[in-house]
């Protein structure tokens, strides 16, 4: 009897099942509050440089505050003071409106800025400075956080296929509680981004162990609403980031709070079990029939484990490591594999690099950030919902390939939307964000599905790293409009499409059971004639 026949027996989608979402969803709910917490805690107000200094005590301090920006401080070509600039001395002449500065000598600010506090009282930006020439470090603060995630997703699916999928989040728990705090208190820049560094290696753990945690404990015909379920977690953690946001403009204030549900997380990781899949594929087969029995006794199916024993549960898994440890490498040792590990490695890099390149980036839709990141979060719950019964009906390689193919379509076509059509590109812009987030969702998902239990950390570290690699890039391609102002989502939308593409070449899982061994990856037409034998 297969692990999976097992499972169906005990009720692969009840009570226990139920419980263990819930518990998992105090420390999911932080994630997006930190992946997203740029959009304010670096955000950049409207600034211009302090002219303080022009005060001599004389003329100059007589002057209205508008007269003193017309004297001190350049206009664009919009007629708002220059962000970056100002004239050296005083130009008291081009108080008439019929002079031009043109001939004014401009330098760089001098003296610091003013920044308008309406919206922030604090920020990354106005903390130290972080515009103009120095804005490369404000955007860098992202792309140094999702190195800290790309170096923890494979860092921590090797510790969790070595020892487990229980332990390694409780350590998730604490050390991302500690480094967040450590970040909020930071007293410069370097110890901050040092700190953000580390907050985002420790989440990585968080994110990677639960969804396969949760994947491992569901029935398969329960599989797509575990993947979507755990998914509707980010919805929820988006939703509060926004309200957070709005009521707390102290950047420091707002990490502390965003990161206070893992202390809740951390009283109910006792209540969590540990895979029972895993157990049993590193031979531990009482400790898994212990697990089997609780859920067995939570559902109501305790009738079932009568006659099933330790020594049955390790026969279930037909195949025996003998003591092997898998790595990384076993990732790309056999031909399936290796193609499965190249593929959904692209796909994944894809699928991070454009969501986040949209996530990141919620100026420019008419919208102040907040109610953005409110709309931007509630398309998620009806695209979420929709990708469930897509999912069950057309498979996840379809699914897949479809949503970044028209998330790409939705950038290319906000390319050509003037900036003065504010509710088309809202519009085009929130479609092309739910349709990223479905892309994420699914990936999730069909990644747990494609490699075998003894791996399947590894297998998500590994597309967790490569997807990292793409958020960490992906902050920074904004730069890129200084050089064409279309440049950014040009590379936006051909990394969407061209991932997509890849996505076809991955095996459909839709309705197949979990592989626990390399051997089902690479012989499943051998291990399907076993299957119809056993059952």
């Amino acid at each position: 009897m297969k692990f999976d026949n097992i499972l169906s027996e005990i009720n692969g989608f009840g009570k226990f099942q139920i419980r263990l979402v819930l518990i998992q969803i105090l420390a999911r709910i932080t994630m997006p509050g930190h992946f997203l917490l740029n959009n304010f805690m670096a955000a950049v107000p409207s600034h211009h440089c302090n002219i303080s200094a022009l005060d001599d005590g004389g003329f100059f301090g007589n002057l209205t505050q508008e007269q003193k920006l017309a004297v001190g401080i350049p206009a664009e070509q919009d007629g708002t003071p220059s962000s970056c600039l100002m004239f050296s001395e005083p130009q008291y002449q081009y108080l008439s409106a019929s002079n031009s500065s043109e001939d004014a000598s401009i330098v760089q600010c001098q003296n610091g800025w003013v920044y308008d506090n309406s919206t922030f009282k604090s920020t990354l930006a106005t903390e130290w400075d972080l515009v103009c020439s120095r804005k490369a470090m404000n955007r860098a603060t992202a792309t140094i956080f999702f190195i800290g995630v790309m170096c923890g997703a494979p860092l921590f699916g090797f510790l969790s296929d070595r020892f487990g999928r229980r332990p390694l989040l409780l350590v998730s728990y604490l050390s991302s509680m500690m480094f967040a705090v450590f970040s909020a208190f930071s007293p410069s820049y370097v110890m901050f981004t040092i700190m953000r560094f580390f907050t985002g290696m420790t989440l990585a753990g968080i994110s990677i162990i639960s969804i396969v945690l949760n994947v491992e404990w569901f029935g398969i015909e329960h599989r797509t609403f575990s993947g979507i379920i755990i998914s509707l977690d980010w919805t929820v953690g988006n939703w509060m980031l926004a309200g957070l946001a709005y009521w707390i403009k102290d950047w420091r204030m707002l990490i502390l709070v965003v990161t206070s549900p893992l202390i809740m997380a951390v009283f109910t990781w006792r209540w969590l079990p540990e895979s029972a899949r895993w157990l049993l594929a590193n031979g531990k087969a009482d400790t898994a029939h212990h697990y089997i029995v609780k859920c067995a006794e939570m559902n109501n199916r305790s009738k079932c484990m009568a006659n099933i024993t330790p020594e049955m549960l390790l026969e279930s898994t037909e195949t025996k490591t003998d003591g092997r440890k898998y790595t990384f490498l076993d990732l790309f040792r056999t031909p399936n594999t290796r193609k499965i590990a190249i593929c959904s490695g692209i796909v994944w890099y894809g699928v991070a690099f454009t969501y986040y390149g949209i996530s990141l980036n919620i100026t420019g839709f008419g919208l102040n950030p907040y109610l953005t990141q409110l709309v931007f979060a509630s398309i998620e719950m009806p695209m979420k919902i929709g990708v469930y019964f897509f999912l069950e009906k057309i498979g996840r390689k379809q699914g897949e390939t479809w949503a970044m193919l028209l998330t790409g379509l939705c950038l290319f076509i906000n390319m050509f939307v003037a900036q003065d059509k504010e509710i088309i590109r809202t519009a085009v812009g929130v479609l092309g964000k739910a349709l990223s987030e479905a892309s994420f969702t699914i990936m999730f998902l069909y990644t747990t599905e494609l490699y075998p239990t003894v791996i399947r950390q590894n297998g998500l570290g590994y597309t967790a790293f490569l997807a990292r690699l793409g958020v960490s890039i992906s902050p920074l391609i904004m730069l890129l409009e200084d050089v064409w102002h279309l440049l950014p989502s040009l590379i936006y939308c051909a990394v969407a499409v061209g991932s997509g593409l890849v996505a076809l070449l991955l095996p459909e899982t839709l309705n197949t059971r979990l592989p626990e061994f390399i051997e089902d990856i690479e012989k499943p037409r051998v291990q399907s004639t076993r299957r119809k034998e056993i059952q």
